[in-house]
């Protein structure tokens, strides 16, 4: 039985179809909500979905659990209520760390790259474990990813029992299906491919730099089933172990990304550029791109789908077609 924290969640259902396709008895630990949220797993149902708050009754009844997918988490990047994001993505996280370590079970768990701060080069974004100290977040979440990031450190560089396996995974800019419940989350392409078909240009945010252009802020956006499949190959080679960068090691311009819209659309490139709200003044990552050598070092050799490539996937089979994965 595979446990995935978050499994009605974004990514955390699009792993949940995975496992369900590899014939994988899973557990879905989410609230479905009224917000139609059960239609990301509509076509992979769990074998139980268990309510957050009946995690450690759940937990305490099962004996036959192989591996936890902890997604779960609070991962707004405006978020504002500091005991309630330390105690979702810290406390909950070493919870689970130290039961899987207990018991001998692996543990993957997701990270962001909102880690790194205000790194504005491919060398400062290193996975490298010895590098953890130097990072600075900009915000509250991803603070709280960065703890737990050196909580983990730490329990390695001692010589604590870890679970049988542990990844934790930085995940960059992920865009795909099943995200339509993030709000304000959501990817900038949905909420850019909304601006374009609905008749208007896509709006992008005046750069807050003066050394960089309009639409020239750039990220590393990686497509959901990219991420995915790094997770089942760990999950498959459970003799690797880290804290890895999980993007596609390319970063593209807001820019390019919003002409690759308008391109897999057919309509033309138009763009307004607006100012960009007060709340992200400070807070904004300009420049995102994964150092992915040490993952590429312990054998993962799978090709990364290109934006342009996942754009129109995401585009043509999802938005224009089923929505859901």
């Amino acid at each position: 039985m595979i446990v995935i924290t978050g499994g009605a969640g974004f990514i955390g259902s699009y792993l949940q179809a995975k496992f369900h396709a590899l014939g994988e008895e899973t557990v879905v630990v989410d609230w479905l909500g009224h917000e139609g949220k059960w239609r990301n797993l509509q076509y992979h149902a769990p074998s139980c979905i268990v309510a957050p708050e009946n995690l450690d009754a759940f937990l305490a009844s099962e004996t036959n659990i192989k591996a936890v997918f902890h997604m779960g988490a609070i991962s707004e990047t405006i978020a504002t209520d500091g005991d309630l994001v330390w105690h979702t993505n810290v406390t909950l996280s070493q919870k689970l760390w130290s039961w899987c370590a207990e018991r001998d079970i692996s543990f993957i768990y997701a990270s962001s790259a909102a880690t790194y701060g205000s790194a504005s080069t491919k060398v400062e974004f290193s996975d490298d474990l010895s590098n953890l100290d130097k990072l600075r977040p900009l915000n509250l979440y991803g603070w709280s990813k960065h703890a737990f990031d050196l909580w983990v450190a730490k329990q390695v560089q001692k010589g604590r029992k870890t679970p049988k396996q542990w990844v934790g995974l930085k995940f960059f800019n992920v865009y795909g299906p099943n995200e339509y419940h993030k709000g304000k989350m959501i990817s900038v392409i949905k909420v850019k491919y909304d601006d374009i078909v609905n008749g208007s240009p896509a709006k992008l945010f005046k750069s807050a730099s003066v050394s960089i252009p309009d639409g020239q802020q750039a990220r590393d956006f990686i497509w959901v089933g990219d991420v995915v499949d790094v997770m089942i190959w760990l999950y498959e080679n459970p003799h690797v172990n880290g804290l890895f960068n999980c993007g596609t090691g390319v970063a593209r311009t807001y820019l390019e990304l919003a002409y690759a819209i308008c391109d897999s659309l057919g309509k033309p490139r138009e763009v307004d550029f607006i100012d960009m709200p007060a709340n992200l003044l400070g807070n904004y990552q300009n420049f995102t791109c994964a150092n992915m050598n040490n993952i590429r070092k312990c054998g993962y050799d799978k090709y990364f789908t290109t934006l342009e490539d996942g754009i129109n996937t995401y585009i043509d089979k999802f938005l224009k077609g089923s929505i859901y994965f």
